[in-house]
């Protein structure tokens, strides 16, 4: 069982309207689009009878909000098919279940992006079959995953997807012998980092970071305003942060985690509902989440600027032949101002 063009295009509308939910929240963003099939004896395509996306945790989900605006617009459902991001939920949260309200509204067709890989969630596909539902699924998947973004490994992982952030000079330095580090890359790179800050649910350094840099941890606009969504500032470490430290300002909520083990560091945030993590802070910190095999995925900002010496972006990692090395696979180039972006993933032992 194949979709038609027709469904392709209303999942691309579906994912137009997925990217309205909210990026920082536990939930994926997921769109639906209710279609009416043409009559049998037409050449006319469906119709439109109901469109919805998820708002956030606590709130319905697509398909019952796109029910919802059929009922609003006057539509009967029964017969339609509906088209959504992610494959419909078969569990009760603090939302029912998406299977029983489709086939509660007589929903006869499903076409799906992605299948849920929570084991919670998942199972809608063959009960929605079971109940003899058309379903298909894998629909311009690429697209469903990466609109999924984060959400997507880090549930697999059961822990927030973690990108390991340096900013160093060409040959490696993060600062200076005399510690001064302001500033190494570009007001440019500088502002596609704060981008970055945008996007994921918490920061972390280490105390050492936090004690010597005295830091914001705050997602800034292109003109120095705060961001509308701030992510967590998360300090690893057991030494305390000062009363007057800037990461007590405005900003995100600021939660200390005192342990040295990444694995513990994760549990905490996961626990917050936290699905993206940025490592910010210091040598340190990189090499204890990278021994620990706990990063996904490296962002580099190399400027062109050379030092000869000062603290390099990682520290230890116990290796000592190049056999053992921590290899990367290239995923972008991206050229900022003066200065290079290099996103990379961790080549996995298999």
């Amino acid at each position: 069982m194949t979709s038609t063009g027709d469904e392709r295009a209303a999942m691309t509308r579906a994912f137009e309207l997925a990217r309205r939910g909210p990026e920082h929240d536990p939930n994926p963003r997921v769109g639906c689009v209710l279609l009416r099939p043409g009559p049998a004896a037409s050449t006319a395509g469906p119709t439109t009878v109901g469109e919805g996306w998820h708002r956030g945790a606590g709130t319905p989900h697509a398909e019952v909000a796109a029910l919802a605006d059929a009922a609003a617009r006057g539509e009967d459902t029964c017969g339609v098919t509906a088209v959504v991001t992610l494959e419909p939920c078969s569990h009760t949260g603090r939302t029912g279940p998406c299977t029983d309200a489709l086939l509660a509204a007589g929903v006869a067709r499903v076409v799906v992006a992605v299948r849920d890989p929570n084991p919670v969630a998942a199972g809608g596909v063959e009960i929605l079959r079971a109940a003899g539902v058309e379903v298909v699924t894998d629909v311009l998947a690429d697209e469903g995953r990466a609109l999924l973004g984060a959400w997507l490994p880090a549930v697999g992982a059961d822990r927030p997807f973690v990108t390991l952030k340096t900013a160093t000079t060409l040959d490696g330095r993060v600062a200076a012998t005399d510690g001064s580090s302001r500033w190494i890359t570009s007001s440019v790179a500088r502002r596609h980092a704060h981008e970055l800050r945008a996007q994921v649910d918490a920061i972390v350094v280490g105390t050492g970071t936090a004690l010597r840099d005295d830091p914001t941890l705050t997602a800034r606009t292109a003109d120095g305003t705060l961001a509308g969504a701030q992510p967590l500032r998360v300090v690893v470490g057991h030494r305390d942060v000062p009363r007057d430290a800037r990461l007590r300002g405005p900003g995100g909520p600021l939660v200390q985690v005192r342990t040295h083990d990444p694995a513990h560091v994760l549990r905490e945030l996961a626990a917050r509902d936290v699905r993206r993590v940025l490592v910010e802070g210091g040598p340190t910190l990189a090499a204890a989440f990278l021994r620990a095999g706990l990063v996904d995925e490296v962002h580099a900002y190399v400027a062109p600027v050379l030092l000869g010496a000062g603290p390099s972006a990682v520290g230890d990692l116990g290796i000592t032949s190049i056999a053992a090395a921590v290899r990367l696979e290239p995923v972008s180039v991206l050229p900022l101002g003066p200065d290079v972006l290099v996103v990379a993933t961790p080549v996995r032992e298999v």
